[in-house]
Protein backbone atom coordinates (compact mmCIF):
# COMPACT_ATOMS: atom_id res chain seq x y z
CA UNK A 1 0.00 0.00 0.00
CA UNK A 2 1.15 3.13 -0.74
CA UNK A 3 0.12 6.18 2.06
CA UNK A 4 1.45 9.60 1.82
CA UNK A 5 0.19 12.53 4.47
CA UNK A 6 -0.44 15.61 3.23
CA UNK A 7 -0.54 18.47 5.62
CA UNK A 8 -3.05 21.19 4.12
CA UNK A 9 -4.81 24.47 5.27
CA UNK A 10 -4.76 26.97 7.83
CA UNK A 11 -5.75 24.42 10.11
CA UNK A 12 -3.12 22.43 9.06
CA UNK A 13 -5.47 18.77 7.92
CA UNK A 14 -3.70 15.45 7.45
CA UNK A 15 -5.15 14.92 3.69
CA UNK A 16 -4.19 11.20 2.98
CA UNK A 17 -3.37 9.43 0.21
CA UNK A 18 -3.92 6.04 -0.22
CA UNK A 19 -2.54 3.73 -3.12
CA UNK A 20 -2.53 0.20 -4.44
CA UNK A 21 0.66 -0.64 -5.55
CA UNK A 22 -0.59 -3.07 -8.11
CA UNK A 23 -3.79 -1.14 -10.13
CA UNK A 24 -2.04 2.30 -9.42
CA UNK A 25 -5.70 3.04 -8.21
CA UNK A 26 -6.03 5.47 -5.00
CA UNK A 27 -8.30 7.52 -2.56
CA UNK A 28 -7.56 10.60 -1.29
CA UNK A 29 -8.82 11.07 2.21
CA UNK A 30 -10.02 14.73 3.38
CA UNK A 31 -8.85 16.98 0.96
CA UNK A 32 -9.21 19.82 2.96
CA UNK A 33 -7.04 22.59 0.53
CA UNK A 34 -4.07 22.69 -1.80
CA UNK A 35 -5.59 21.13 -4.58
CA UNK A 36 -2.10 21.33 -6.85
CA UNK A 37 0.07 19.56 -4.11
CA UNK A 38 -2.19 17.00 -3.84
CA UNK A 39 -2.66 15.98 -7.88
CA UNK A 40 1.51 16.32 -8.17
CA UNK A 41 1.57 14.11 -4.90
CA UNK A 42 -0.68 11.47 -7.06
CA UNK A 43 1.20 12.17 -10.17
CA UNK A 44 4.36 11.59 -8.41
CA UNK A 45 2.98 7.69 -7.44
CA UNK A 46 1.58 7.20 -10.67
CA UNK A 47 -1.58 6.95 -8.93
CA UNK A 48 -5.08 7.33 -10.61
CA UNK A 49 -7.45 9.37 -7.98
CA UNK A 50 -10.43 7.05 -7.54
CA UNK A 51 -12.42 8.50 -4.52
CA UNK A 52 -12.02 11.57 -2.70
CA UNK A 53 -13.09 10.56 0.59
CA UNK A 54 -14.44 12.89 3.21
CA UNK A 55 -14.51 11.32 6.69
CA UNK A 56 -16.57 14.51 8.05
CA UNK A 57 -17.82 17.42 5.90
CA UNK A 58 -16.20 20.76 7.71
CA UNK A 59 -14.74 23.12 5.32
CA UNK A 60 -11.17 22.45 6.30
CA UNK A 61 -11.62 18.47 5.16
CA UNK A 62 -13.41 18.98 2.22
CA UNK A 63 -12.01 22.68 0.44
CA UNK A 64 -10.26 21.32 -2.72
CA UNK A 65 -12.76 18.44 -3.22
CA UNK A 66 -14.57 20.14 -6.10
CA UNK A 67 -11.34 21.06 -7.53
CA UNK A 68 -10.08 16.91 -7.51
CA UNK A 69 -13.00 16.40 -8.55
CA UNK A 70 -13.57 17.87 -11.82
CA UNK A 71 -9.85 17.38 -12.35
CA UNK A 72 -10.04 13.93 -12.32
CA UNK A 73 -13.10 12.37 -12.37
CA UNK A 74 -13.69 11.22 -8.90
CA UNK A 75 -16.37 10.48 -6.92
CA UNK A 76 -16.98 12.15 -3.91
CA UNK A 77 -18.35 9.88 -0.86
CA UNK A 78 -19.49 11.45 2.16
CA UNK A 79 -22.06 10.27 5.00
CA UNK A 80 -25.59 11.04 3.89
CA UNK A 81 -26.13 12.82 7.52
CA UNK A 82 -23.38 15.66 6.56
CA UNK A 83 -24.61 16.45 3.32
CA UNK A 84 -26.19 19.29 4.62
CA UNK A 85 -22.74 20.38 6.01
CA UNK A 86 -20.89 20.14 3.26
CA UNK A 87 -23.65 22.14 1.00
CA UNK A 88 -22.63 25.19 3.71
CA UNK A 89 -18.79 24.77 3.87
CA UNK A 90 -18.59 28.32 2.39
CA UNK A 91 -20.62 29.96 5.64
CA UNK A 92 -18.32 27.34 8.47
CA UNK A 93 -15.48 28.94 6.40
CA UNK A 94 -16.73 32.61 7.63
CA UNK A 95 -17.54 31.73 11.26
CA UNK A 96 -13.46 31.38 11.41
CA UNK A 97 -12.87 34.53 9.51
CA UNK A 98 -11.87 32.36 6.59
CA UNK A 99 -12.83 31.57 2.91
CA UNK A 100 -13.25 28.45 1.36
CA UNK A 101 -14.16 27.34 -2.34
CA UNK A 102 -17.95 26.05 -3.85
CA UNK A 103 -17.98 22.68 -2.28
CA UNK A 104 -18.34 19.56 -4.47
CA UNK A 105 -21.77 17.59 -5.19
CA UNK A 106 -21.58 14.03 -3.57
CA UNK A 107 -21.59 11.18 -5.54
CA UNK A 108 -22.35 8.30 -2.55
CA UNK A 109 -22.95 8.11 0.54
CA UNK A 110 -20.81 6.25 2.99
CA UNK A 111 -22.51 3.88 5.43
CA UNK A 112 -21.78 1.60 7.93
CA UNK A 113 -20.09 -1.72 7.28
CA UNK A 114 -19.87 -0.53 3.74
CA UNK A 115 -16.30 -1.58 1.67
CA UNK A 116 -14.51 0.58 -0.63
CA UNK A 117 -12.61 -1.11 -2.65
CA UNK A 118 -8.86 0.97 -4.18
CA UNK A 119 -7.41 -2.00 -6.05
CA UNK A 120 -6.94 -4.67 -3.51
CA UNK A 121 -7.15 -2.45 -1.13
CA UNK A 122 -10.18 -2.37 1.47
CA UNK A 123 -11.47 0.60 3.33
CA UNK A 124 -14.76 -0.61 5.55
CA UNK A 125 -16.82 2.29 6.47
CA UNK A 126 -17.33 2.79 10.57
CA UNK A 127 -19.53 5.29 11.32
CA UNK A 128 -17.85 7.24 13.94
CA UNK A 129 -20.62 10.13 14.34
CA UNK A 130 -20.32 12.97 17.07
CA UNK A 131 -17.72 15.26 15.74
CA UNK A 132 -20.36 15.75 13.32
CA UNK A 133 -23.74 14.03 12.70
CA UNK A 134 -22.42 11.75 9.93
CA UNK A 135 -18.38 11.08 11.07
CA UNK A 136 -16.71 8.10 10.07
CA UNK A 137 -13.84 6.01 9.69
CA UNK A 138 -11.69 4.29 7.41
CA UNK A 139 -10.54 0.92 8.73
CA UNK A 140 -7.93 -1.03 6.52
CA UNK A 141 -7.63 -4.28 8.22
CA UNK A 142 -4.99 -5.73 6.36
CA UNK A 143 -2.67 -3.11 7.06
CA UNK A 144 -3.50 -2.33 10.74
CA UNK A 145 -4.52 1.14 10.30
CA UNK A 146 -8.09 3.34 10.75
CA UNK A 147 -8.77 6.75 9.20
CA UNK A 148 -10.56 8.61 12.30
CA UNK A 149 -11.01 12.46 11.06
CA UNK A 150 -11.76 14.28 14.15
CA UNK A 151 -12.86 11.83 16.11
CA UNK A 152 -9.87 10.64 17.55
CA UNK A 153 -6.41 12.10 18.36
CA UNK A 154 -3.19 11.35 20.00
CA UNK A 155 -4.40 11.88 23.57
CA UNK A 156 -7.83 13.69 22.69
CA UNK A 157 -11.05 13.65 20.99
CA UNK A 158 -12.61 15.66 18.37
CA UNK A 159 -14.70 19.14 19.64
CA UNK A 160 -18.54 18.83 19.94
CA UNK A 161 -19.24 21.96 20.59
CA UNK A 162 -19.91 23.21 17.01
CA UNK A 163 -23.13 22.29 15.49
CA UNK A 164 -24.25 18.68 15.00
CA UNK A 165 -21.72 17.78 17.76
CA UNK A 166 -23.04 15.04 20.04
CA UNK A 167 -20.08 14.76 23.11
CA UNK A 168 -22.13 11.07 24.42
CA UNK A 169 -22.30 10.15 20.95
CA UNK A 170 -18.90 10.92 19.84
CA UNK A 171 -17.46 8.74 23.45
CA UNK A 172 -20.03 5.82 22.25
CA UNK A 173 -18.20 6.00 18.76
CA UNK A 174 -14.66 5.77 20.66
CA UNK A 175 -15.42 3.67 23.06
CA UNK A 176 -17.62 1.07 21.03
CA UNK A 177 -16.61 1.33 17.59
CA UNK A 178 -12.84 2.47 17.46
CA UNK A 179 -12.49 0.42 20.72
CA UNK A 180 -13.36 -2.72 19.57
CA UNK A 181 -9.91 -2.46 16.72
CA UNK A 182 -7.05 -4.43 17.61
CA UNK A 183 -4.69 -2.54 19.65
CA UNK A 184 -2.35 -2.60 17.45
CA UNK A 185 -4.02 -1.02 14.61
CA UNK A 186 -2.13 2.36 13.82
CA UNK A 187 -4.78 6.07 13.99
CA UNK A 188 -3.97 8.55 11.35
CA UNK A 189 -5.96 11.34 12.47
CA UNK A 190 -7.44 14.74 11.03
CA UNK A 191 -4.86 16.60 12.75
CA UNK A 192 -1.61 16.02 14.45
CA UNK A 193 0.40 13.16 14.78
CA UNK A 194 -0.61 9.30 14.49
CA UNK A 195 -0.78 7.54 17.41
CA UNK A 196 -2.57 3.46 18.02
CA UNK A 197 -5.63 2.13 19.59
CA UNK A 198 -3.82 0.04 22.44
CA UNK A 199 -1.82 3.65 23.25
CA UNK A 200 -5.26 5.56 23.51
CA UNK A 201 -6.67 2.66 25.77
CA UNK A 202 -4.08 3.16 28.46
CA UNK A 203 -2.89 7.17 27.89
CA UNK A 204 -6.16 8.74 26.71
CA UNK A 205 -8.31 9.71 29.17
CA UNK A 206 -11.53 9.69 26.96
CA UNK A 207 -11.44 6.16 26.87
CA UNK A 208 -11.96 5.79 30.77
Amino acid sequence: MILETIVVGALAVNCYIVGCKGTHEAAVIDPGDDAPRIMAALKEHHLKLRYIILTHAHFDHAGAAKELQKATGARVLVHEKDAPLLKNTEVQAALFGMKSPAPPKPDGYLREGEVIKVGTIEMKVIETHGHTPGGVSLYIKKEHVVFTGDTLFWGSIGRTDLPGGSYDTIIHSIKAKLGALPDDTKVYSGHGDATSIGFEKKQNPFFE
